[in-house]
């Protein structure tokens, strides 16, 4: 006996998702069609996340979910421990029917859009534990039995659409570290907990006293520090649907002007909600010379190394004659080398030059250093 249920199709779509976050979206949509529900979500079961994948049916739904508070007061995080253990839970799991006709979360938020019933499958990854929820109306009535026995081998099939993600989200976390690194900026990756999850060498040379990672988390010297930096991270992660970068959290430091920290959520780049990276903390020190990366230099005006380091340093200020003195060239070659960086920024005085550098200097910190590693290729 057939259960209208194409888990082949939705298991492709996590696939599909899982390679390219911008279709978790469409994932749920064709989870719905295919399952025959009313909609679909894809939640954490361990924390109430904003921004989750969903059908558009959904949508009006998740909203009042949202605004009215009942994200906070959603009875069905209590079957979290059954859908672990069993791979999928229903309604039945929890509350009898007859409790479900009385439950205020049935009967004032799902009842107002035509919606009671649903099952959640275990979507595992890693540690996390997502579930996807698969929504049925009033009049659909609950699964029947043979569905969701076939949903039980559903939870099995999209481990690995769970594992891709992993991977290439431990992959793209790698590669943005390196990047960070090649510049010399501290770079610190976060889990959906907002508990440490990789770090750049610089950032690993940062840490001391002043500032150190204890049980997983960032500790400053300054407890109004740490909780600043604690709710910059609960912003970006859980808060706020699709963050950008939080305004930045002084770290102070002994005798020293105070580390600036910017966090962002990765989620408002690209976001995929079984990557193991929620967000990303990078640490600008306010006290260090400020000055266009020389790989930047290079790539953005096909200048030469030679070229690149003779803008870099005429960027922080420096005259001809100091540059070229530091570089150990003669002036003459400094000049010759000028001229050429003058022709490919497309400036002419050696004031437009430093005012370009100290331009790209001066954009964004939580733009240029943040977003950029964290980009999905075309």
């Amino acid at each position: 006996m057939g259960t209208g249920i194409d888990l082949a199709a939705i298991e492709k779509a996590f696939v599909e998702a899982a390679i390219d976050p911008e279709r978790w979206n469409d994932a749920m949509e064709v989870a719905t069609k295919a399952t025959g529900s009313f909609g679909a979500v894809l939640f954490d079961t361990h924390g109430r996340l904003h921004g989750f994948p969903q059908s558009e049916s959904m949508r009006p739904a998740s909203e009042s979910y949202v605004r009215d508070g009942w994200i906070d007061r959603d009875i069905r995080y209590e079957l979290a421990p059954i859908i672990a253990r069993r791979g999928i839970a229903t309604d039945l799991d929890l509350l009898t029917p007859e409790r479900i006709r009385q439950h205020a979360y049935y009967q004032e938020f799902l009842a107002p859009f035509r919606l009671r019933w649903f099952a959640g499958v275990k979507v595992a990854s890693g540690d996390s534990l997502w579930c996807l929820s698969l929504q049925r109306s009033i009049s659909q009535g609950p699964f029947p039995r043979e569905q969701l026995l076939a949903l039980t081998g559903l939870s099995h099939r999209l481990g690995a659409a769970s594992a891709i993600s992993r991977m290439l989200g431990f992959g793209r976390i790698d590669t943005a570290l390196e990047v960070f690194e090649t510049s010399g900026t501290p770079a610190i990756v976060f889990d959906l907990r907002g508990d440490v999850l990789r770090l750049n060498g610089s950032a690993e040379r940062l840490l001391c006293a002043e500032l150190s990672i204890i049980g997983r988390r960032i500790a400053s010297i300054d407890r109004r520090a740490t909780a600043a930096f604690e709710r910059a991270l609960k912003q970006v992660i859980i808060d706020s649907p699709r963050a950008a970068a939080s305004a930045p959290v002084a770290l102070p430091r002994f005798g020293r002007r105070p580390l600036l920290a910017y966090v962002l959520g990765l989620k408002s780049v690209a976001y995929n909600p079984l990557a193991p990276g929620q967000a990303v903390a990078v640490f600008i020190d306010p006290e260090a010379e400020k000055q266009p990366g020389f790989a930047a230099l290079q790539t953005c005006f096909s200048l030469t190394q030679a070229e690149a380091l003779l803008a870099q340093k005429l960027g922080t200020g420096r005259s001809l004659e100091q540059a070229a003195f530091e570089r150990k060239i003669s002036y003459e070659t400094a000049r010759n080398q000028l001229k050429a960086v003058f022709a490919k920024t497309n400036t002419h005085k050696q004031t437009e030059l430093v005012s370009l550098l100290t331009n790209l200097c001066a954009e964004s910190p939580a733009k240029r250093f943040l977003t950029a590693p964290f980009e999905r290729p075309e």
